[in-house]
């Protein structure tokens, strides 16, 4: 008799550790793993998402996930990652709503993962929290040993990517970040990763009225006053992949950004290098150990007759710093913005540079 109720109350516990029940999980649960430069709002009632590549995952034991989000605009778009696996897309409305990630999943361990597939001029998105119908919320991955920072233009945040009817749209359904080559990079070497990146930009000059001396530093792109605390998390690896939108912006005297930056003179080879010597020297001061990596590919600023790579060698050469590196990934002869295809070419140079340094 007395192994009969033995067994009955060891097998009403299992029972009852297998109960699913709906577990809320705030926005600043310690069992949230989040990568990128995170913000949060005002009373610290939401997390805020702005830039690519951004991502918040969370591990449990049950068989239904949800996420609270607020969208600012409505156009910004998710990547829904179930057990590390499995994909979906999820465009966001506009405004606060909840959105189911995962459901009907066979009851045991499984992980969701949001990551934002467009870039931060889409708007800014609020996660609030997960709703989890299961058992138990299970603890974070543990840290990655690596982090690594990516500072470039459209072509890391993903212009396009995904794009195959030619158009080359920016849009967050076909451009998405979680396949560029920078993302890649990121889960080929394990590292956290982290991304500061706007389609247009430059380091002299952009398209529009902001360079990358004048972005580089921000937690909210959108707010000048807004400062990522560098102290708070050094980089391993820093990467920059700029100067194609400066190689195309000096050779057009008449756009408004050429003469906001320039005056009416093209700056010469002198002033381009130094140019990029000052910003690389910026982000060392930000970081003193960190490995960088100076990037240029693979659109036309990697073609045979291109002088920008000599530019950047020179400017790194100048700097006399051993752990900064170059990798110039040659022109891939395509029209457009890279896709998937040519972002793994990107990445897999640039990776196995990285191990070679590391």
């Amino acid at each position: 008799m007395k192994n009969i109720v033995a067994y009955s109350i060891i097998l009403f516990l299992l029972v009852s550790c297998k109960t699913s029940h709906l577990i809320s999980v705030s926005h600043t649960d310690k069992r949230i793993t989040y990568e990128g430069r995170i913000g949060q709002n005002e009373g610290n009632t939401a997390s805020e998402i702005y830039w690519s590549g951004s991502s918040i995952k969370i591990n449990f034991e049950g068989t239904t996930a949800k996420a609270t989000l607020e969208d600012e605009n409505g156009e910004n778009y998710f990547n829904i990652i179930i057990d590390g696996t499995e994909f979906e897309t999820l465009k966001l409305s506009a405004g606060k709503h909840t959105y189911t990630l995962a459901e009907n999943l066979p009851f045991g361990k499984h992980s969701v993962e949001l990551t934002k597939r467009n870039e931060w001029t889409y708007g800014t998105t609020r996660f609030y929290g997960f709703d989890i119908m299961g058992s138990q919320i299970l603890p974070a991955d543990k840290e990655k040993p690596i982090f690594i920072e990516f500072y470039g233009d459209s072509i890391t945040t993903g212009h396009g990517n995904e794009d195959y009817s030619g158009e080359d749209k920016p849009e967050g359904n076909v451009t998405n970040n979680y396949n560029t080559y920078a993302a890649m990079t990121a889960r080929n070497i394990n590292a956290e990763y982290a991304c500061i990146a706007r389609g247009g930009i430059g380091i002299m000059v952009s398209w529009f009225n902001m360079i990358m001396p004048e972005m580089y530093y921000r937690l909210n792109p959108n707010d000048a006053n807004s400062k990522w605390d560098f102290s708070k998390k050094q980089a391993d690896i820093m990467v920059v992949n700029l100067f194609q939108n400066d190689s195309w912006i000096v050779n057009h005297p008449e756009h408004e950004e050429f003469k906001r930056r320039f005056k009416n003179e093209k700056p010469n080879e002198e002033q381009i290098v130094q140019a990029y010597s000052t910003f690389i020297k910026i982000l060392r001061d930000k970081n003193p150990t960190a490995n960088m990596v100076c990037v240029l590919g693979n659109m036309d600023i990697t073609k045979k007759s291109s002088p920008w790579m000599n530019y950047v060698q020179k400017a790194v050469s100048n700097l006399n710093d051993k752990k900064i590196h170059t990798c110039f990934v040659p022109y891939k002869n395509s029209e457009g913005h890279p896709k998937v295809e040519e972002h793994i070419t990107i990445s897999k140079k640039l990776t196995q540079l990285i191990k070679s340094i590391k």
